[in-house]
């Protein structure tokens, strides 16, 4: 006789062997690969604990949990992310969006629709298309430009703009930085550039740092490689009045606002939800 595996009772075994093997949020992961797999929100779990699984769904769980056992992010598994209420496909070819970065696209969002009711922005390192994405759907009559030296990565913000209805107002490029971008001019410069110290990468948790792309992590010896170029370049783009706004790992914000001075008349930090200054601001 087969045994008998409920919403219920399968949940609380997976939590318990994610614990086991030093997944960090054991019962949520086992909830989103679930609902996941049933096609149902994770509150349909809770008022159907007693559901049986079928065998195709239960074969399909067991590889979802192997996968997760394995440090693949849950985010890779299930094909997608949310962020800022929004839903992107991401892969492993994309860095996962975090909630952070929401911080960078809020800031952004308030600040270009100050600058009329059509401004132009660029999203360098664009990954999932998450920034960009993001602030063109909250701005309906905004236009953009997209960089990332990925061309699998391009791709899949391609799909996510076209599945977000944006396509006809992003542009998008494959190259190094601000390159593909030589003689524009835009209200407004934005990324979330790779920032970990070279040193630090091996201590990232196994998920990041075995799975998601090296290409979006590492930052140099120091972490600022990126931002001494963006710096450096993007005042040639923007506009009077206008702005570069990046993400900064921790402790990275004062170094980063000194490095814009030279080239723009005044700097501004914000902090994120832990209260960690996350994202520097440079107007031109």
């Amino acid at each position: 006789m087969q045994e008998l595996w409920t919403i219920g009772r399968i949940l609380k075994w997976t939590e318990q062997f994610f614990k086991e093997k030093g997944i960090e949020s054991p019962r949520l992961d086992a909830e989103v690969l679930l609902s996941h797999i049933l096609g149902r929100e994770r509150i349909y779990l809770y008022v159907h604990f007693d559901e049986p699984l079928e065998p195709a769904e239960l074969a399909r769980y067991r590889d979802a949990i192997k996968q997760r056992v394995q440090r693949v992010p849950v985010a890779y598994i299930i094909g997608e992310k949310e962020f800022m209420g929004l839903t992107f496909k991401v892969t492993a070819d994309t860095l996962v969006p975090r909630p952070d970065t929401e911080i960078l696209v809020q800031a952004a969002v308030e600040r270009l629709r100050a600058r009329g009711e059509t401004p132009r922005f660029a999203d360098i390192g664009t990954g999932s298309g998450a920034i960009c994405l993001s602030i063109l759907h909250f701005l309906p009559k905004a236009q953009a430009d997209t960089v990332d030296i990925s061309p699998a990565a391009r791709a899949i913000a391609e799909e996510n703009a076209a599945a977000l209805e944006v396509a006809d107002r992003v542009t998008f490029h494959t190259g190094d930085l601000l390159a593909p971008l030589a003689g524009q001019c835009y209200d407004a410069i934005l990324s979330n550039p790779p920032y970990i110290p070279d040193g630090d990468i091996a201590a990232l948790a196994p998920e990041v740092r075995l799975k998601e792309p090296r290409t979006a992590l590492a930052g140099g010896k120091d972490g600022l490689d990126f931002y001494r170029r963006l710096t450096a370049d993007a005042p040639a783009l923007l506009k009077d009045g206008g702005f570069l706004a990046v993400e900064v790992g921790i402790h990275q914000a004062a170094p980063v606002a000194a490095l814009a001075v030279p080239a723009f008349s005044r700097t501004e930090i914000l902090k994120d939800y832990a209260g960690i200054e996350r994202v520097v601001i440079a107007w031109k």
